[in-house]
């Protein structure tokens, strides 16, 4: 009569499956970590509200106006004969360019800032507002 072993051995294991569930939710978490991260290269200024979109442009270049209408491209003062030739070295490879004006500035500062941008070859303009 053969006895049978009281106690088998056993190799353990390494369940994969969990692995690969905490894998892709730390994938998931730093993605939209990422997302969120937006950078804008432009001074404080006291934006006026608006309801709008998140936008996600690739590498924006910030075009701010402020309250003694003193223009900025990332945080660079320029003036407006400066801003054209700026900026058309600073829009290589497709970049944005985000408006962001100061409620106090005057409209004409900010609209000769705007055709200068355009004769750079700006196409679209993303307008910075404060959310309500």
């Amino acid at each position: 009569m053969k006895l049978p072993r009281s106690r088998q051995s056993r190799r353990g294991r390494i369940e994969i499956i969990p692995m690969i569930d905490v894998m892709f939710f730390l994938l998931a978490t730093f993605m939209l970590a990422s997302l969120s991260l937006q950078n804008l290269h432009s001074l404080p200024v006291n934006l006026p509200e608006g309801k709008t979109s998140t936008a996600q442009p690739r590498a924006p270049v910030t075009l701010t106006v402020t309250k003694n209408d003193h223009i900025y491209l990332d945080k660079r003062e320029v003036t407006l004969t400066e801003l054209t030739p700026t900026l058309k070295t600073m829009l290589k490879g497709g970049k944005s360019v985000i408006v962001a004006a100061d409620r106090a500035s005057r409209n004409g500062v900010l609209v000769e800032a705007m055709l200068a941008a355009r004769q750079a070859g700006v196409q679209h303009f993303l307008i910075a507002v404060r959310q309500p």
